[in-house]
């Protein structure tokens, strides 16, 4: 994918990802935390996540388009090793969130009884999704973070001037 309306689509795709990456992460920690969260989102969760997972590859291809469509710059091929390692994080957010859903669905399907109190065999069960999922959801932000910093570095260098240039109708 190249262009969008004459933009070069990774421009315009980013947003996608930059939204729907701590968005999934956020819904995975609370569903991981609070399993009456994950069965209210149900299947939101792991379709959120598919889409999810789906952007980043979509994304990272139309910025590998955009990498050939600029001049050789450290900036740029920082950003785009960068961005090649979020596919990873994005496939824990996808596996985690359809884990999370199956068990909140099985002990929605159990009943009352089941979800009323946690048994100690579950219970380690239980605490590594949450830590799992806690280190999968940050470790995604943090690497959508440091991309797009390193994104904006690599487009903004050397493209804007650090004074004002003019008066914007200030009239003093």
């Amino acid at each position: 994918m190249g262009l969008v309306n004459g933009l070069p689509a990774h421009v315009l795709l980013v947003h996608f990802v930059v939204v729907l990456v701590p968005l999934t992460a956020l819904a995975l920690t609370a569903g991981a935390i609070l399993p009456r969260v994950a069965q209210r989102m149900g299947v939101v969760l792991p379709l959120l996540a598919l889409i999810t997972l789906v952007s980043v590859p979509l994304t990272t291809g139309a910025g590998e388009w955009l990498e050939e469509h600029v001049g050789d710059d450290a900036l740029v091929r920082r950003h785009a090793e960068l961005g090649d390692g979020l596919l990873p994080w994005a496939l824990g957010l996808f596996v985690l969130s359809a884990v999370i859903w199956w068990a909140a669905r099985r002990t929605a399907a159990a009943g009352p009884a089941a979800s009323g109190g946690t048994r100690w065999s579950t219970l380690p069960v239980r605490a590594a999704a949450v830590v799992l999922s806690l280190v999968v959801s940050a470790g995604a932000v943090v690497d959508v973070y440091r991309i797009g910093d390193s994104g904006a570095k690599a487009a903004w260098h050397g493209g804007f001037s650090k004074t004002a240039t003019g008066t914007d109708g200030d009239s003093r």
